[in-house]
């Protein structure tokens, strides 16, 4: 064997979710995706799950799962994204795995992630075992196997943390060129400085630790590595492919191995269609008899280290300074604001680790009589947070609890822990990483503190959030505007809180539009809903109810009575009322004060409704529930956005009613205008244009739509001159075709397929690219488990089986797919499994291959 090629990518998103509400809620900055997390999956989680494979006419020859072929980690917090989002992602990620395993002697590609990116050499002790047993159970959970290998965030590195790695069963991790001190081989006592980042990266490492046990370090070759980061080589595979082969150096005492370590991200996300250039290099690989293509267990497995590393503390791959980048001013940073400075770090940092020393103070007490060994307790916690069940927390709280807990310590202990898991996630390295405090990676860690400091104060006396917010007082940010850190704090901070009041702001307003069963959830809520009334009164309505919100994660709980008004339109506001004295169990009760309440409540509002109207409402809800009131606009956001949306859906259609018959109207008149040369009114043109794309999205959805009545349609918008917006065409499209294939998918006729080819078709009337990713993965699945039959039928005379394989043929060929070397790849066995495939959340760019170019004829 001449050598061996490891590629790794390091999958990470920095946990994103509220704290109060364990979600992640909408990120205006991820635009056109829901957030960040949605945006990179779209762009390169997924399509390395499937990537593409294309011959040299950009028609899909094959796909191939990425992560069956390259060493990969993905962070816990993201994985677990991952499997609630996109189930069929998250089985290609651990089916990869296992597959792997299976060609590599068991040693399979994923390694794993301390559990939410903190940088080690910065934290306690306690927080790197924390961190390192959180990673190792996450990985065990998700794999079905212990990890051989772990990632360190940001490659930053101690002896310490390499202590616990070791401690834990960890065998190897892998770091930076300039990570390594010096080396030596093990048969001499000579030492070589590589220092300058000279150290041969062919080879492992070993080192040798204060505790007295060993690690493995392998080194990632740095060129190719910031080439493929930062220097345009996935812009063509080819030269990626011959750069891997160029770096084999003549095979020494052992076979060497070219291993190559970046962000995952770099593939696809960073760079567009790096899945693709990184599957057509790993077929190029795979097709060398003598270059082996490897993952570390195995290439460990089979050679041992002949070589001994001292490495430089506290270093890291991504600040030359070491691990400065998290803590000062150090001159590394994101770029683009040339007069920017990073002072903010420092205060940051500071103010954490003071929020955290309290943090302990507290736990360590607090805990105690409630927990057998309160640290052990916290480093099992993860059993609870990856179950989230009520079945997770009463068997840890039975094997942790000092005692049989009842529900108010229980409560207590699980906020205890929660405020822990805080205390973990507010060091996230991505709130260090970038420019400015007040962006969105500083703020979410800032929001994780506070979370941390609100539970805190719960279960002690302690009094934590003033001092906390002093302290941000002394960082600046650098916009105009945003203040310093303090400032910061209280305005995307404080704005972001939910608790249980909240919930039930938000169900009292939204029962308007839902129908609500008497079990409900809102994030990580369970609601029960206890009674409710709405009546209306000519163009007044009222809701009033009663309900019952219970945290999942730390069971607190309250009841509510709430009360909603519609007076206007689009004018809705509540009041709601805690009954704090009033548990689940007495709020069933019959003589209940909060039946009481709520019975004297309805009998005056909904009287006071039809004999005296709105204002004396109004009078009887300030009277039992107070005078506070609140609005759409203090509705959690992504449930702000859906209520908005289904009131403008109603407002649009209405108007697209009018302005239709406005058009049909004026019609006439307006080709009279054109005729006699005279200026067509806006107000015409812009009836024009929204009847004819509403004519034309009904055209494309009715099932009697030709190419005539589309191109007549075309014309008659041309005419006007009307510009149909790309994205609202494409999308409109896009949909009408992904509703089209699951059809066919459904239900696999050939007088589906027939009916699905004229759709298709229809795209190349249209001035715009049509994002077919969706409508491939169908088609591969059917692909993979019809084909064979219909051909065995086929090549028996069958004639309808040979009409549904010309009608099928033709859908590959519409859809950029070269079904014939597709089929030729495809294993016998391959032929009749399905093939899972994702359903991608938005469109890709525009000039990606295999999307049809759409052309007006």
């Amino acid at each position: 064997m001449k050598g061996y090629i490891c590629i790794h990518g390091h999958f990470y998103q920095p946990p994103r979710e509220n704290p109060w509400l364990e979600r992640i809620e909408v990120q205006d900055s991820a635009f056109p995706y829901h957030d960040w997390n949605a945006r990179v999956h779209a762009e390169c989680y997924a399509p390395n799950a499937v990537s593409r494979i294309l011959n040299e006419r950009s028609r899909i020859t094959g796909i191939v799962n990425n992560y069956e072929h390259i060493s990969f980690n993905f962070g816990p917090t993201l994985l677990s994204w991952i499997q609630q989002h996109t189930p069929a992602i998250y089985q290609k990620i651990i089916e990869a795995d296992r597959i792997s395993a299976e060609k590599h002697g068991g040693h399979g590609n994923a390694i794993a992630q301390p559990y939410n990116h903190m940088i080690m050499p910065l934290a306690n002790r306690r927080d790197k075992i924390t961190q390192t047993v959180w990673g190792i159970s996450s990985f065990r959970k998700h794999f079905h196997r212990a990890p051989e290998g772990m990632w360190l965030p940001e490659t930053a590195v101690d002896l310490e943390t390499l202590e616990i790695l070791c401690e834990h069963g960890i065998r190897f991790t892998i770091l930076a060129p300039r990570q390594a001190r010096r080396v030596r081989a093990l048969t001499t006592t000579v030492w070589r400085d590589v220092s300058d980042g000279s150290v041969d990266t062919t080879m492992p490492y070993l080192v040798r630790l204060p505790c007295g046990g060993l690690i493995t370090v392998f080194f990632y070759h740095g060129p190719i590595a910031h080439d493929l980061a930062f220097g345009g080589l996935l812009q063509n595979a080819e030269n990626f492919e011959n750069r891997l082969f160029q770096a084999l150096p003549a095979a020494g005492k052992n076979p060497p191995l070219v291993n190559v370590a970046t962000d995952g991200e770099t593939y696809g996300h960073h760079h567009r269609f790096g899945d693709m250039a990184l599957a057509y290099a790993l077929k190029q690989v795979r097709k060398k008899p003598d270059v082996g293509l490897t993952n570390y267990g195995e290439y460990l497995s089979l050679f041992k280290p002949t070589h001994e590393v001292e490495i430089i503390g506290n270093s890291s791959w991504s600040c030359i300074h070491g691990v400065e980048r998290w803590r000062a001013d150090c001159g590394c940073r994101a770029g683009g604001n040339p007069g920017w400075n990073q002072k903010w770090r420092q205060t940051l940092r500071e103010s954490l680790d003071w929020l955290r020393h309290e943090l302990i103070r507290i736990y360590s007490r607090h805990a105690a009589p409630l927990l057998d060994n309160p640290w052990q307790a916290r480093d099992e916690y993860i059993d609870v947070i990856m179950a989230r069940s009520e079945t997770a927390k009463t068997d840890f709280l039975s094997r942790h609890g000092r005692k049989p807990l009842h529900d108010q310590e229980r409560s207590r202990a699980l906020q205890l822990l929660e405020m822990q898991r805080n205390a973990m996630l507010m060091y996230t390295s991505c709130g260090w990483f970038f420019d400015e405090m007040s962006g969105i990676e500083a703020t979410q860690v800032l929001r994780y503190a506070a979370r941390a400091i609100e539970l805190a104060e719960r279960c002690s006396a302690a009094s934590l959030e003033d001092a906390f917010i002093e302290q941000l007082e002394k960082a600046q940010s650098n916009i105009s505007g945003m203040g310093n850190g303090a400032d910061i704090y209280r305005r995307f901070v404080l704005a972001s809180k939910s608790h249980l009041r909240e919930v039930a702001i938000h169900f009292s307003l939204s029962s308007f539009f839902e129908n609500y069963q008497q079990k409900n959830t809102l994030g990580c809520f369970n609601i029960e809903l206890k009674e409710y009334e709405k009546q209306r009164q000519e163009h007044t309505l009222v809701a009033a109810g009663r309900l019952h919100a219970r945290s999942t994660i730390t069971e607190e709980e309250a009841s509510f009575i709430f009360a909603a008004l519609q007076q206007e339109p689009h004018d809705y506001y509540c009041t709601v009322k805690e009954c704090s004295s009033i548990n689940a169990a007495a709020a069933t009760q019959e003589n209940s004060p909060a039946n009481h309440l709520y019975a004297k409540l309805t009998g005056s509002l909904f009287t006071s409704l039809k004999e005296k109207g709105p204002s004396a409402v109004l009078k009887v809800i300030d009277q039992h529930l107070g005078s506070a009131r609140y609005t759409i606009k203090d509705l959690f956001k992504d449930e702000q956005d859906e209520l908005l949306n289904i009131v403008l859906e109603g407002e649009l259609e209405c108007i697209g009613e009018i302005l239709e018959t406005a058009y049909r109207k004026t019609s006439f008149l307006t080709v009279l205008l054109e005729e006699c040369g005279h200026r067509i009114p806006t107000p015409f043109i812009t009836a024009a244009e929204v009847t004819l794309k509403r004519k034309l999205v009904n055209t494309l959805k009715s099932q009697k739509a030709t190419h005539e009545t589309i191109r007549l349609l075309l014309d008659e918008i041309n005419r006007w001159r009307i510009s149909l917006d790309n994205d609202w065409l494409e999308r409109t499209l896009r949909t009408l075709i992904e509703k089209e294939m699951a059809a066919v998918k459904d239900n696999p006729t050939t007088s589906h397929l027939t009916q699905m080819n004229g759709k298709l078709s229809m795209l190349y009337l249209f001035p715009v690219q049509v994002n077919l990713w969706e409508a491939q993965n169908a088609y591969f699945d059917l692909l993979h488990s019809s084909y064979a039959d219909k051909k065995k039928l086929a090549d028996k005379q069958d004639q309808e089986a040979a009409k549904w394989l010309e009608e099928f043929l033709r859908l590959g060929d519409g859809l950029f797919i070269n079904v014939d070397n597709v089929i030729d790849s495809m294993t016998p066995a391959a032929r009749k499994e399905p093939l899972l495939l994702p359903a991608r959340e938005e469109k890709r760019d525009a000039d990606a291959p295999a999307a049809v170019t759409s052309r007006k004829k």
